[in-house]
């Protein structure tokens, strides 16, 4: 590829990304204008980050076909549809790699790409209406029903050129190999995480950003989600907004075991998870740290596990007990549902309602006794 390069930059605790010429290191206006945008917009970082380099293959492919922007959007339907499926096979054929990888992307992927690359398109249609259109995106009405019965209709624009993707089903774990986990890990605080990341659905970085002074609440058994962009050790949540999960008491009684085990090194770090020695004893805990673990944990055990592993194990054990999807996609802080969430005020009290039954009517992951 080589014509264009993402770069990141800081400024106030925001990490932007821009697109530059690798010529002479020029910016690319209306790339990163929108990049801006969707920063501004409080999308995820790696979201953002996975948006610029979509962009920066496709600019490449535009250059290498002698093409602009304005010229995509003043072709004709039939045109403009071999122009995005050609994309697609470009970047299937891995010709945006300039042979550096050997295995072609999956068909989802390409698709990702395509899917960026329209909504960079959209948004300049809504900047500047002098340019053509994306006359290859169709619109259709969708009708769905929010949790009180009100209708609701809302147009979305779809390509009819992608390419065919595998079905995906999402992984998850099985309760007795969490329990070998917790049962081989080296400290309590490895064992409080993954309890957590069971007992909560939250995503990693989320659990990583809960503070201490202000995220938990140990006499509701409660820990709170809270949007934050300038975590020290860059754990966010991916949307802009907040809830709460209840805990089981079992591991409450190991939070409150490890709170006090390393009380000084945690009032340090002001963070639910930090390291426990080392040069960086006291800071937080940083995902790769988590990673790192994980890897530990599977040499050790032979069992595979990831944080989004675990949110499955919580979605697929709540969903067993008989919790409605409404309140499953809430505590997983799914973004309509949250949304859905600010105008009835009342799933919050639903979650800890049903939160309270499933401790009730659940065997714990592990004897508590087995854990301190």
């Amino acid at each position: 590829m080589g014509r264009y390069r993402m770069d990141r930059i800081k400024d106030g605790g925001k990490t932007y990304y821009i697109i530059r010429h690798t010529d002479d290191m020029s910016l690319v206006i209306a790339p990163t204008k929108y990049l801006k945008h969707k920063t501004k917009s409080n999308r995820s970082p790696n979201t953002v980050r996975r948006i610029a380099f979509s962009l920066t293959v496709y600019l490449s492919f535009l250059e290498e076909n002698h093409l602009t922007v304005g010229d995509v959007l003043e072709m004709k339907y039939d045109r403009q549809h071999v122009h995005f499926t050609d994309f697609l096979a470009y970047v299937k054929s891995g010709q945006h790699t300039d042979g550096k990888s050997i295995t072609c992307p999956a068909n989802t992927t390409c698709n990702t790409y395509l899917r960026d690359v329209f909504g960079w398109f959209q948004f300049l249609e809504l900047q500047d209406q002098t340019h053509g259109n994306l006359k290859v995106l169709e619109s259709h009405v969708v009708t769905f029903t929010n949790p009180i019965g009100l209708r609701f209709s809302m147009v979305r624009r779809s390509f009819r050129g992608y390419l065919k993707e595998d079905e995906h089903i999402g992984r998850t774990i099985e309760k007795s190999s969490i329990e070998v986990l917790l049962e081989n890990c080296t400290n309590i605080r490895d064992k409080v995480l993954l309890l957590l990341l069971a007992e909560t659905g939250f995503r990693i970085g989320e659990l990583l950003g809960v503070k201490l002074s202000s995220d938990i609440d140990i006499g509701r058994r409660q820990i709170k989600v809270t949007f934050r962009e300038d975590n020290e050790n860059s754990a966010r949540a991916k949307n802009a907004s907040q809830r709460r999960a209840l805990i089981s008491k079992e591991t409450c009684r190991v939070l409150l075991c490890y709170l006090s085990m390393y009380r000084d090194v945690l009032m340090k770090s002001g963070y639910l998870f930090a390291a426990l020695s080392g040069k960086n004893a006291g800071k937080p805990l940083r995902i790769k740290a988590v990673y790192a673990m994980l890897e530990r944990l599977e040499k050790k055990t032979g069992i595979e596990a990831t944080p989004h592993m675990l949110r499955h194990y919580f979605a697929n054990e709540r969903r067993k007990s008989g919790w409605d999807i409404l309140l499953i996609s809430n505590a997983l802080g799914h973004k309509r549902i949250e949304t859905t969430q600010r105008y009835l005020n009342i799933a919050g009290e639903e979650l800890e309602e049903a939160s309270l039954a499933y401790f009730e009517s659940q065997k714990d992951l592990l004897s508590v006794d087995a854990l301190l």
